[in-house]
């Protein structure tokens, strides 16, 4: 089976998270700056969630351009992934309107959490249908920041308990590590293409 309809579809689920997300942004009531300062928390929590929506589907385009063919593993599989990745608008409403409280921060990371392993779920079954050769495999390598996502979710959870801001600083640290460039893919695909 093709991977376009799995790509299409993928594509067209998180565009549409993103945009009920802006939707939820409210214009505000007065044109004065001090009318904005309400709607700040609900506008960072947008910022970072559109930033990990971005991630995904970045990540999620590359590590499908080493894919052949789907299987129904994988498509049940990248259901799983988009299950988790559309409760993130609902996370984000939840955690900005209530300023970062402890629950709504730390439910936030459940889904970042779930996320996190149905991704690396995905990736292992792309690999597996790919065989020994697969090129997925030998471009996420070690993959440390695949490794380390996971474990900082399972940090922040429990810390937004003792300070939101915590899990907040961690969550927006993994953002940052998987804003940086990664080729590993990239360069993968061009060394067979040699």
């Amino acid at each position: 089976m093709g991977k376009n309809r799995l790509e299409a579809f993928s594509d067209g689920v998180i565009a549409i998270r993103i945009t009920i997300m802006v939707l939820e942004l409210r214009v505000p009531h007065g044109e004065s700056l001090e009318a904005l300062k309400p709607l700040i928390p609900v506008f960072l929590s947008y910022v970072l969630s559109f930033v990990y929506l971005g991630i995904y589907w970045n990540n999620h385009h590359h590590m499908l351009h080493t894919c052949h063919k789907v299987t129904g593993p994988i498509l049940w599989a990248n259901l799983h992934l988009l299950f988790w990745l559309s409760l993130i608008p609902f996370t984000t409403g939840w955690m900005g309107e209530n300023h970062f409280a402890a629950l709504p921060a730390a439910f936030y990371g459940v889904v970042l959490l779930m996320a996190a392993i149905a991704y690396y779920i995905l990736q292992q079954l792309i690999i597996a249908s790919q065989g020994p050769d697969s090129i997925l495999k030998k471009a996420v390598g070690g993959d440390w920041k695949g490794k380390l996502s996971p474990v900082t979710y399972a940090i922040a959870i429990p810390a937004a308990f003792w300070s939101p801001w915590i899990s907040m600083g961690l969550y927006i640290f993994i953002a940052l590590v998987w804003l940086v460039p990664d080729r590993r893919i990239e360069n993968a695909l061009a060394v067979k293409q040699t």
